[in-house]
């Protein structure tokens, strides 16, 4: 183990990147997982973890599962609490902090299954929506989720801390477009959420599998294109005065019904 007590250290300086830049991630394929469970999740998982930054109180307060973060980690390194509060993202940091190697699970998507359901995600900006979007999907067992290369990065520590884990287990991966993926995936039944009520309501639809509910932006829906290249329109009714509803409200009732 190595004791850092430098906010200069460059392990330090690249967990602080990490946070805060997608770029960063993206270029050197890590990202971070901040908290005791989020920790856990990861090594439960299977993912590698590089590095693991600790505080002294976090090691004597949650001793046996220090031990089997340790034993799974490539390095460790234990900083201060002032040190540690540059990397961490939350109000209250519990003193665990993970740099993870990014998650390759493309081959899961190799063969689409006849019975499979999926979300796909066009352009959902908010990490708040898509951790909490993951999080429902894993719930609900949806076969895996789909998001178009510019919905906000799934790296994020927002989303990797408020999909609770879900990150690590549930299938993803990420395309150029969604409308790339239907129409490189043409056996996969799509349907469009969207509002418009010229759409069959989501009530009286009869999912054909393998299929596919897209969600798309939280200002502007789906865009164009890949309305277009959905074979089917979908809605939600609403009976109240609200316009619409937030991406990750709909998307926990489109997939329960889809999954029914």
């Amino acid at each position: 183990m190595l004791f850092v007590t430098s906010k200069d250290n460059s392990n330090v300086k690249k967990a602080v990147k990490l946070k805060s830049s997608a770029k960063e991630r993206r270029k050197s394929g890590l990202f971070l997982a901040e908290g005791l469970r989020i920790c856990m999740d990861a090594v439960f998982s299977g993912a590698e973890i590089q590095t693991l930054f600790v505080t002294e109180k976090a090691m004597q307060k949650h001793g046996e599962d220090f031990a089997l973060l340790e034993e799974k980690a490539k390095n460790v390194i234990c900083v201060n609490e002032n040190i540690f509060s540059l990397m961490s993202d939350t109000q209250s940091p519990q003193g665990f902090l993970s740099v993870i190697k990014t998650l390759d699970k493309t081959n899961e998507f190799d063969t689409i299954k006849g019975d499979s359901k999926y979300l796909a995600l066009d352009n959902v900006q908010d990490p708040s929506n898509l951790g909490t979007v993951l999080r429902s999907a894993e719930a609900f067992n949806v076969s895996g989720v789909i998001l178009s290369c510019d919905c906000c990065d799934i790296y994020n520590p927002k989303v990797v801390r408020g999909s609770m884990g879900a990150v690590f287990r549930i299938p993803f991966i990420i395309k150029s477009s969604i409308k790339d993926f239907l129409n490189e995936n043409p056996q996969i039944n799509s349907y469009a959420a969207v509002v418009n009520s010229d759409a069959v309501s989501l009530t009286d639809v009869k999912f054909q599998t393998p299929c596919a509910i897209v969600v798309g932006n939280e200002g502007n829906g789906i865009k164009a294109e890949t309305e277009k290249a959905c074979q089917n329109k979908i809605t939600i009714h609403m009976e109240g005065k609200a316009e619409s509803l937030n991406a990750s409200v709909a998307a926990a009732i489109l997939m329960w019904e889809m999954m029914k």
